[in-house]
């Protein structure tokens, strides 16, 4: 097996336009287990530990840009004020080692259907910036997901970084696992409100064949907050209106049964997340300064 170490982006994206069947590595909790379990056997590996580049963070126009090799550790004590949403979901990742080592980036590159990072960045409406020698160009983690662990990437590219503007109000994350702690997920939810443009984002993990929004119920929750006048009034939210989130939630997952979970319990699972993450953001939404514009970064 032959190692590519480029030590500059430069070097990076020229070695992956000579090599585009290389597989790049950066944290490894994903590459590493595809090859000590034999799933796994690249001609090549394309260590991208060494670029310095995509450690770094930075802010952009109220946006966060986080890059590629951020780990999820320092997403927890560096990031956790202004992604919350993103830091939760990185708190449920392995164990400290894990959480030292993974990397949002390694997280959109791998495009699991199981990804934690997933939902966050979903629901945070993230664009994900990648880049090849022929330039750079940016997607909508919407359009990333293309399909099981496939990505919109072309094969001469690579995970740059993501860009999340962090939402105006509050966000939560929650997730269902065989246990409480180092599991894949058997089902994620995320949740952010976005009260400066009343709109509501979501993201579900591990319900369907790529990480997805639930489009239906943010149209309804958003619809039923303006209506009510909730955004300005931040009153309690009526009753029924989490339940029937959490349903229509259910309704945009499209699970199977597998060896964590079946389908039914994982729809199930679902809409009792959506419920309590809503109960949950929104109860803090009523408790907050009432500045519902962008967050400052």
């Amino acid at each position: 097996m032959e190692f590519l170490q480029p030590t500059t982006w430069a070097e990076a994206l020229e070695a992956r336009a000579a090599h585009p069947d290389a597989v790049p590595i950066c944290g490894g909790t994903d590459v590493m287990v595809g090859i000590n379990f034999g799933h796994l056997r690249p001609a090549q590996l394309l260590d991208l530990t060494r670029v310095a580049d995509l450690r770094e963070w930075t802010t952009e126009e109220h946006a966060v840009r986080l890059g590629a090799g951020v780990s999820y550790a320092r997403v927890i004590t560096e990031l956790g004020d202004r992604l919350p949403g993103l830091a939760m979901a990185a708190r449920t990742i392995g164990s400290p080692q894990i959480r030292n080592r993974g990397t949002v980036g390694g997280n959109l590159a791998t495009a699991s259907p199981a990804g934690d990072a997933h939902p966050a960045l979903l629901a945070a409406d993230a664009v994900v910036e990648v880049a090849s020698v022929r330039g750079s160009r940016r997607i909508p983690v919407t359009d990333f997901y293309t399909g099981p662990k496939r990505n919109a990437m072309d094969a001469d590219e690579l995970v740059a970084a993501v860009h999340i503007t962090p939402p105006s109000g509050p966000q939560q994350y929650s997730k269902i696992g065989t246990r409480n702690a180092m599991v894949i997920a058997v089902a994620a939810f995320g949740l952010a409100l976005h009260p400066d443009r009343r709109t509501v984002g979501t993201g579900i993990g591990s319900a369907a064949p790529t990480p997805r929004r639930a489009p239906a119920a943010e149209e309804f929750l958003a619809g039923e907050l303006d209506a009510a006048g909730l955004w300005e009034s931040r009153a309690e939210l009526p009753a029924g209106l989490a339940a029937r989130f959490g349903e229509l939630v259910a309704g945009s997952a499209a699970p199977i049964d597998d060896v964590r979970g079946t389908a039914g319990y994982r729809l199930h699972a679902l809409s009792v997340m959506a419920r309590r993450t809503l109960t949950w953001a929104w109860a803090e939404h009523r408790t907050a300064s009432g500045n519902d514009s962008a967050k400052e970064v």
